[in-house]
Formats: C-alpha cells, structure tokens, sequence
C-alpha cells in the first residue's frame, strides 16, 4: 500500500513570491469588490476603473457574471449553495490574482455579508477592498437593461435579489457609490483616489 503523502512535496518555498511579482510587475495588488444590485452599475465602473489603470501602466483583471458563469462557474445554478460556491471559487481564484501582483477587481451582486465577509477571509482582509454601488432599486429597474426585473416581478425568475430574495447592504464599505447621483467619470475618480495611493509601488 503506498502512502500518497510521501509522494507530495511541498514546493510552496521554493515559488516566486508575491512580492518579487509585484517588483516585476512595478505596483501593488489589491482586491476590489463590487457589490451592489443588478443593473446599479458594477460592471460599468469596473470596466470604466481597468481602463483608467490600465492607462497609468497597471495590469489588472476583471472578475464578472459574464466571465466566470460562462466558464468556471458554468455548473452552478442559483440556489442559496450555488450562490456560496460561485462565491467562494470567485475568490480563490481572486486570491492567486492577487498573489500573482494583479490589480483584480470583481463585479457581482454578492447579496449577504457572509457572503461578502467568506470571500474577503478567503483573499485576505488587508487586500480586500469592499465599495458598495448603493444605486436604488427603482433606478435600477428602470434601467432593467436585461429585463430582468420584468421578469423577476412577473414571477419568471425565481430568488431575484431586490424582488424576491434580500440584499444586505454592506455595513462598512471602503467606498460607497450611488450612479442615479454619480457620472461614470465622477465614481471613477472617487475610486482612484481610493485605490492609487495602495497600488503604486513607491
């Protein structure tokens, strides 16, 4: 009988750490998560924010519905477990971003703050910057870019957050940003000034 643990040597010592990454890649990472309703402007602004970083010379990745429910995430429904699981893959995956020197930023509903609190103990909390796109439901409906909420109100879609099922506002976010009150530009100064000062290497 063989005993698999003396066939698994731990190589974590002799890997590049983060920060020879981050010396090579001349920034810090950090972790910026996007939480908010459908439809209050998430994807816009992180979208909007990897343009503006990417402009000064800083690489980064960003982590949507889009992207990873179209791969990694491919055989999750949404069920209260599937919405943990889709969580807790999101940030494991965000935590090698981050050790890799990457400015990664993540845009999804993420409605609980256990959820929010599990996926911010599994990055890290010093790396894990929380902003809240606090956009009101109704201005969200109205947008209803995906006709979601349409749906969601004539019963078609089942746990829609907002309509059927709960979203805790996060109580201590790092930012908070109402787009029916912001422009795209306005959100994305405010969050530069948030997060420059943490990623650019002195």
């Amino acid at each position: 009988m063989t005993d698999n643990n003396n066939n698994i040597y731990p190589i974590f010592d002799r890997m590049l750490a983060r920060e020879d990454k981050e010396e090579l890649l001349k920034q810090r990472s950090v972790m910026i998560w996007f939480t908010g309703l459908s439809g209050s402007g998430k994807s816009t602004i992180a979208i909007a924010l990897e343009r503006e970083l990417h402009k000064r010379g800083l690489l980064c990745r960003i982590l949507d519905g889009d992207n990873i429910r179209s791969g990694i995430n491919n055989n999750l429904g949404f069920t209260e477990a599937d919405r943990i699981e889709n969580i807790r893959r999101i940030a494991e995956v965000s935590k090698l971003f981050v050790d890799t020197g990457i400015i990664t930023i993540a845009a999804f509903i993420s409605p609980s703050n256990d959820i929010r609190e599990m996926a911010a103990n599994i990055i890290g909390k010093d790396d894990f910057l929380e902003v809240y796109v606090s956009t009101p439901i109704e201005e969200c409906e109205r947008r209803d870019v995906k006709g979601l909420y349409a749906k969601a109100r004539r019963g078609e879609i089942k746990n829609f957050t907002g309509i059927s099922a709960p979203f805790e506002a996060p109580a201590h976010p790092a930012l908070t940003l109402d787009t029916s009150a912001l422009s795209l530009e306005e959100s994305v100064n405010k969050l530069l000034e948030l997060i420059l000062p943490r990623i650019q290497k002195k």
